[in-house]
């Protein structure tokens, strides 16, 4: 009996340490256009782990900006493949860990349900709206999509002068959702999150009409020796994740 306490304390003691050595904080940053998708990834992460992810959001560009800085981020999720390469590239990176984690698609949108009928060519070009929405093209991939779309389309330069720039894709939305431009093109993912629930009316940009959104994650070096940030980027390739990528309006890599 007079060993047992302390053997038991012991094990309680051993327990608890390895439990809060186990259970780390992952600092993500992720691309705005899959924040919500991320969102609904993180909570079945979360409930099936001890581990707990905090996130920062914004444009792939500025996030980029950030790494190269010197933020303190484990893991990124950009909306290009381009920049996780870069981060590879220059050593911020953890070689052999960049994958693509979803296909994002384009759409034309306007919380009005009767603004966008039949061919987006006609909306666009009978300029019945006063402001279009894009993100930024420099920094934003969705916003360089909507830019060769535009091109594609010959209406870039007759609406230049109608057109608002969000900083992200996710700024971009705002400006459509609370009607300070009448119509812009986001992300479908933000349509078919089920706080919109795909309500108003949309044009899908045809794939061809831009480059491909390839959407690559990739381990950055502060995370290279942490389990949770492994882990994590382990969960986003399983078949729970992979079906919440396509619910919110994703293709598949």
């Amino acid at each position: 009996m007079f060993f047992r306490v302390p053997i038991f304390g012991f094990m309680f003691f051993f327990y608890v340490y390895v439990t809060t050595v186990a259970a780390e904080e992952v600092r993500v940053a992720v691309a705005a256009n899959f924040l919500a998708t991320l969102n609904e990834i993180i909570t079945n992460f979360q409930a099936d782990t001890s581990h707990t992810i905090l996130v920062s959001s914004g444009s792939s560009g500025k996030l980029y900006a950030q790494i190269k800085n010197g933020a303190p981020f484990d893991v990124f999720f950009s909306a290009d493949a381009e920049r996780p390469k870069l981060l590879e590239e220059e050593g911020l990176a953890v070689k052999g860990s960049r994958f693509v984690y979803s296909v994002g698609r384009l759409t034309l949108w306007s919380p009005d349900s009767t603004v966008i009928q039949g061919e987006a060519l006609h909306v666009l070009s009978d300029g019945h709206f006063d402001h279009l929405a894009i993100a930024n093209p420099k920094t934003a991939p969705y916003g360089r999509a909507a830019e060769q779309t535009l091109k594609k389309m010959g209406l870039w330069e007759s609406l230049k002068d109608r057109i608002v720039q969000g900083e992200n894709i996710g700024q971009t939305f705002q400006f459509v959702f609370s009607r300070n431009a009448q119509l812009g093109f986001v992300a479908l993912s933000q349509v078919l999150d089920p706080k919109i629930d795909g309500s108003g009316s949309r044009w899908d940009v045809p794939a061809a009409f831009h480059d491909a959104l390839e959407q690559e994650a990739v381990l950055l070096m502060p995370g290279q020796n942490h389990a949770g940030a492994r882990a994590f980027l382990d969960f986003v390739k399983g078949d729970k994740s992979r079906a919440i990528i396509k619910q919110f309006g994703y293709e598949l890599p």
